[in-house]
């Protein structure tokens, strides 16, 4: 830690106080090269302490911008990063296999979110593999990762290029999702109003499941988009895993902005279900004029706190997970994060230096 900079604590158990604040929290001190430490580690959920998805992201991020820990094991409720060096690029694989003691692995695509507004800003090129769950209920899956996130992380300059090597269905699952990032000069957007739609899309991904699956999926997804006086190009991809499952992914994209609906199959609700639960959620974004679904704000915040030049975008919701991440970027830097609405309502977003 640079003797001029004092160390930042944070209470980890602010607003949502889940994984996603202790993922800012760790990539703001690398990108700003300030030490944290955070105590009261997950204090916002069932379970709180560091878990394995936590510590596996913070021992890459610790070895990107050679950074000391303390508390760097499951469970730990207290931790600490002190980066020694500015970040670094990342050849070489991640996993959550060397945490025996945990109950389930790491989320390959979030593991991989996070790391990016890094690794992009790093100057060098990067290539890593993540193993983990690649396709799970209510949390980033490869095929939002893929063409929603990093599509509009796209008109930011952000450019990085996945591949599923392998899918994982659940957080039991063992999948493996390869990226590789391009060093990125990130810029930010002017998104206060969508523009024309471009267009909509959908995939179906199946893996060890008989092919009609997939089909009626896909054909209950053209009903849908027909019956709306839409035109959407669906279809069903069969993924390779090490056990059976199934995910629908639609989103739409417009000139100005993006965004989608997900669902993920389970025992007894048929494949028609999913492709509704999935067509819903992204018609019912559609339907409002924001240029962003909850998730996806997200997932820009950092990217766009770290660009040149003023962003501007509208969320149709705002979430618990982004009024804290804005809060914890606060204590890293005086950027000026204007949000104007209240949780769980519309709300717009400006982001200036």
């Amino acid at each position: 830690m640079a003797a001029n900079q004092a160390l930042i604590t944070i209470d980890g158990s602010h607003g949502e106080g889940g994984g996603a604040l202790l993922r800012t929290a760790f990539a703001m001190a690398a990108l700003t090269q300030q030490a944290v430490r955070i105590h009261s580690v997950r204090g916002g959920t069932k379970f709180p302490g560091l878990d394995v998805e936590d510590l596996t992201y913070l021992k890459a991020l610790a070895r990107i911008c050679r950074a000391e820990t303390t508390g760097a094991e499951i469970a730990s409720e207290t931790v600490g990063f002190f980066p020694t060096n500015r970040p670094e690029g990342f050849s070489g694989a991640l996993s959550g296999d060397q945490h025996q003691s945990a109950p389930r692995g790491p989320n390959a695509c979030v593991l991989l979110g996070a790391l990016l507004p890094v690794l992009a800003k790093s100057g060098v090129y990067s290539s890593l593999a993540v193993e983990g769950e690649t396709f799970g209920a209510n949390s980033l899956s490869y095929d939002y990762f893929a063409n929603v996130t990093l599509a509009a992380l796209r008109k930011t300059g952000l450019y990085a290029f996945p591949e599923l090597m392998t899918a994982g269905f659940g957080r039991e699952s063992k999948g493996q999702v390869t990226l590789d990032v391009e060093p990125s000069a990130l810029q930010g957007v002017t998104w206060s109003d969508r523009g024309k739609l471009k267009e909509i899309r959908a995939i179906v991904s199946t893996a060890s499941l008989p092919a009609s699956v997939g089909d009626r999926a896909v054909a209950h997804l053209r009903r849908l988009a027909q019956n709306s006086g839409l035109q959407m190009q669906a279809e069903h991809i069969e993924v390779g895993a090490r056990g059976a499952g199934v995910y629908v992914t639609s989103w739409a994209q417009y000139e100005r902005g993006m965004g989608g609906g997900t669902a993920m199959g389970m025992r007894g609700l048929r494949s028609e279900t999913l492709a509704q639960l999935a067509f819903e959620e992204m018609y019912e974004w559609m339907a409002g004029p924001s240029t962003v679904d909850p998730y996806l704000a997200d997932q820009l915040l950092l990217p766009l706190v770290m660009a040149e030049g003023e962003s501007v975008f509208t969320v149709s919701r705002l979430t618990s997970r982004f009024l804290t991440c804005s809060w914890v970027v606060k204590q890293f830097t005086p950027i000026h994060i204007t949000i104007r609405g209240s949780e769980n309502g519309p709300g717009s977003i400006t982001i200036k230096r």
